[in-house]
């Protein structure tokens, strides 16, 4: 009864009783329960998921146009492989300069001019005759349009967006790329085996096109641009105002900086070593070798789409554990266990897709490109506000492995008629990037710990 009386009390008495049928008195409730509204860093999340998953995909073209395009023009693998290195070297150099422009810029406007390139680079190579052609669309063109939608694009959103989660989106993020691989790849491939590979690159022009209409009108810069705050963050915050001078400039003074630390160095060797093992090597070559050893590119495509399945699920989780694990020994135990995959693998390969490459593809899978989140919680450990930038450096020295062992495994593969040596040799640099990833100081430390000498 006395918390009877005490809503009586406490409701107007205009209206405050409504008669139901019979003029009966029922009670109802003031106010509908009102849910929790989705906010709005996650919206902005998937947008930047779609142009990442689109990035990721047109990179990962030229794995499937090498054998097409050696079949038309005769141009060795090597020659095709420069074209891919280029790509993979822009892809990575363009990060850290990306990072910096969407300070000042803005993600929506660098998104969106990125997207017209990859397009442009993608349609111009039907019109190609050339092999200066090829480097000139795909490795530079592309290569410079999927840069600025990559990895460090993914760091940015972070930041600017989350506090909470922080860790987990990123993994998100990067799995995105995973996915964009598993959506174009076995898609690319039937279009290059049955229709030519000139409907391929189309296809692709098309998609890039696609996308621009999304990003410009759903992605946004900052929290405070519809008026809310960062996910997790109090009450009242506002984003640090853009660094001052030009984006380039920055770029460069954040890599003098960052370079006087031994933590960067030990950071960047070991993703650049994350490069070669994964972008440079595999994406580029598990075709092509597959094919070597009579098993139809399509088949080849689609195992290395599956690739792309588990690395979703070991990425996710390797953005949650991120959030509680130090990240050093996360980076150990992922170039580890690479690193033992890789030495195994020249004996997996044949006509088909036995049981033993289809562990293979899922115990790699699922190490694909975890490296990601523990490096960039790394770098923003260490380097506050200019993480991202950082980070893209730390990445662009990825591509420069990548770049390096896609031209290198072509060149072997020329001169021996195999990969075997190529395999061996990412298998036992992965031990390095293992031992050089312990080394790194704890994060309480990494700002000041300065190169010696």
């Amino acid at each position: 009864m006395a918390g009877f009386f005490h809503i009586l009390a406490n409701r107007p008495l205009a209206g405050a009783w409504p008669v139901g049928k019979h003029g009966r008195v029922t009670v109802t409730a003031d106010r509908k329960r009102v849910r929790p509204r989705l906010h709005r860093a996650w919206s902005v999340a998937l947008i930047a998921l779609v142009a990442i998953i689109g990035a990721a995909g047109f990179r990962a073209t030229p794995g499937v146009l090498i054998t097409p395009l050696e079949e038309e023009f005769g141009w060795t693998r090597g020659t095709i492989s420069l074209a891919v290195s280029v790509n993979l070297l822009l892809y990575g150099m363009t990060a850290p300069f990306a990072a910096a422009l969407m300070d000042r810029f803005g993600m929506r406007k660098v998104v969106s001019a990125a997207l017209v390139l990859v397009a442009a680079g993608s349609g111009l190579t039907v019109f190609m005759k050339a092999s200066w052609q090829l480097v000139l669309c795909w490795g530079v063109l592309v290569g410079l349009g999927t840069g600025s939608m990559a990895l460090a694009f993914a760091a940015t959103v972070a930041d600017r967006w989350f506090v909470r989660h922080r860790g987990l989106v990123t993994g998100l993020l990067t799995a995105g790329g995973a996915t964009g691989q598993l959506i174009f790849l076995p898609l690319l491939a039937y279009l290059a085996g049955d229709h030519g590979w000139r409907t391929a690159s189309l296809t692709v022009a098309a998609a890039a096109l696609a996308v621009v209409p999304m990003v410009w009108l759903l992605l946004r810069d900052h929290p405070a641009d519809v008026g809310t705050t960062a996910l997790g963050a109090p009450p009242g915050a506002r984003p640090a105002p853009p660094p001052a001078g030009g984006a380039g400039a920055r770029a460069l003074r954040v890599l003098a900086s960052a370079a006087r630390t031994r933590p960067f160095w030990l950071l960047a060797g070991g993703f650049a070593i994350c490069g070669a093992s994964t972008s440079g090597l595999i994406q580029t070559h598990f075709i092509p070798a597959a094919h070597d050893h009579g098993m139809a590119e399509p088949v080849a495509a689609g195992l290395l789409a599956l690739v792309g399945v588990f690395d979703i699920v070991g990425t996710v989780l390797s953005g949650w554990l991120s959030d509680r694990v130090d990240p050093r020994v996360l980076l150990c135990a992922y170039y580890a266990l690479r690193g033992v995959s890789l030495l195994i693998l020249p004996s997996l390969f044949s006509a088909t897709a036995e049981p033993s490459m289809l562990i293979f593809i899922i115990f790699y899978g699922l190490d694909w490109v975890a490296t990601v989140p523990p490096t960039v919680a790394l770098c923003r450990a260490a380097y506050g506000q200019d993480g991202a930038v950082v980070f893209g450096w730390v990445f662009a020295s990825h591509q420069v492995g990548a770049g390096i062992a896609a031209i290198a495994a072509g060149l072997t593969r020329d001169a021996l008629g195999e990969y075997t040596p190529a395999w061996y040799g990412a298998g036992l640099l992965c031990a390095i990037a293992a031992v050089m990833s312990i080394r790194i100081s704890r994060q309480a430390s990494l700002k000041s710990e300065p190169v010696a000498g």
